[in-house]
């Protein structure tokens, strides 16, 4: 290994382990890491400047500021409040259809928001029908969570594997395209939810008062997981007590038609997702819908710094050789059992990797050995590129992977091993169908 390589290498254990440590913010170590690259000459500046105006980092920070307009135009809570009417009506039934709603909405705007203002309601309307909540807290925020498995925009992290995959020479995803493997596996993960999921869960209700005392303090805790473009993964759920909101229509509707632009623009190939949300951003602060101020609060820089600083980590992994040493280790290890058995591993390399770190960093890690290894193999990465979206957001087995995980933790009142004995089974089932599901819409 050449002096580069070792560099690189160290570096990647560094953040790695300060990442599992968790006493280091996450974008500070992703920073910390690209400025030891940067002075170790492992990347140029050029490549530094590239990472942080990449696409991807452009299309999230102006999702931000389009979710967060839709949010404090009180759109949001209208639309939570009108659910929860329904809920009242239909029981149970309306319970879970307004959890299907929202895994729906978390496809397109903020997962962490919607949760906020969708579990109070749920826990609510499940003790007056003399149910427990907690056989509904925890698949809100795992159906809510796989939502963002259904759109290019639904997450980061598929935003920041295109973005990656792209760099390398791959042709970039559509808006929509991922949407087959999305549904698949979102509906076998909610069908496990319906049948098996609430079976595991305890049946004891939450007294009002420790619910009372959910406390946003802890969210820090969680590492960086997201389920919708513009989710806040490290801040304060207080950022989020101005989303239920009395409804300014006139902003409501204007902030919902640039929403819709911009997904039309990007959907039909009229602009990249980047310039179509870019656009949309700008237009909402001269139509004065949302102000600049609003506009910057909403940015999350926690998290646009974190994924331009992995992205340069990434890249160091990448140019140094790093990705296609290691892709070339597991090709002398699989290349017997073909491509198929070659994506399962990596699915489930990475799945186990984004229960540890945050979701942006394995993307990171991941893609450059995801294309090497399926061009080593001699087949399409797409198949490999869709993988490593569905696994690195599809990881379930601990309350602190997701902010909204922490959010029902605390409401509920669930134990750490609750989400073990439901998310582990989830994990699986959802690997499964992904793997089924993969193939189907993505050849090899």
């Amino acid at each position: 290994m050449n002096f580069d390589q070792v560099a690189a290498l160290v570096v990647l254990v560094a953040v790695v382990g300060v990442l599992i440590h968790g006493r280091v913010r996450s974008d500070v170590a992703a920073l910390s890491a690209a400025a030891a690259l940067l002075l170790l000459g492992v990347i140029r500046p050029v490549e530094v400047q590239g990472a942080f105006a990449s696409p991807a980092v452009i299309a999230l920070a102006s999702l931000f500021v389009i979710a967060y307009a839709i949010e404090l135009s009180g759109l949001l809570g209208l639309m939570i409040r009108q659910a929860s009417r329904m809920c009242a009506r239909l029981g149970e039934r309306g319970l879970w259809l307004v959890i299907g709603f929202c895994g729906t909405v978390g496809g397109f705007l903020n997962n962490t928001p919607i949760v906020v203002l969708a579990a109070p309601v749920i826990r609510d309307v499940a003790t007056s029908i003399g149910l427990s909540p907690k056989r509904f807290l925890m698949p809100l925020s795992y159906v809510t969570v796989m939502g963002g498995l259904l759109t290019l925009i639904g997450t980061s992290t598929n935003l920041l594997v295109n973005d990656m995959a792209r760099n390398a020479g791959q042709p970039s995803f559509g808006l929509f395209e991922i949407t087959p493997v999305g549904l698949s596996v979102a509906g076998a993960g909610a069908l496990y939810l319906y049948v098996f999921g609430v079976r595991l869960l305890p049946k004891d209700e939450v007294p009002a008062a420790a619910a009372d005392k959910a406390s946003p303090v802890p969210l820090g805790e969680a590492r960086g997981h997201e389920g919708g473009a513009g989710d806040a993964v490290l801040g304060d759920v207080a950022l989020f007590t101005a989303a239920d909101r009395p409804l300014q229509l006139g902003k409501a509707l204007t902030a919902l038609a640039v929403f819709v632009a911009v997904v039309a623009a990007a959907a039909f190939g009229v602009a990249p997702i980047s310039a179509a949300a870019f656009a949309g951003a700008v237009s909402l602060i001269l139509l004065r819908v949302i102000s600049p101020d609003e506009a910057y609060a909403g940015l999350r820089p926690d998290v646009l710094l974190l994924i331009a600083g992995m992205v340069v980590v990434g890249l160091s992994i990448e140019v140094t050789g790093l990705a296609a040493a290691g892709s070339e280790f597991l090709i002398g290890f699989i290349r017997p059992f073909g491509p198929l058995a070659a994506l399962i591993i990596l699915y489930g390399v990475t799945l186990v990797a984004t229960e540890f770190l945050s979701n942006a960093a394995v993307a990171v890690l991941v893609t450059p050995i995801a294309v090497a290894l399926a061009e080593s193999l001699g087949v399409d990465p797409r198949p490999f590129l869709v993988g490593v979206m569905m696994a690195a957001s599809a990881a379930f087995a601990t309350p602190f992977g997701y902010q909204t995980n922490v959010l029902v933790f605390q409401m509920g009142g669930y134990s750490y091993m609750d989400f073990v004995r439901v998310g582990v089974p989830l994990n699986i089932v959802t690997w499964i169908a992904a793997m089924i599901a993969i193939p189907v819409f993505f050849p090899f």
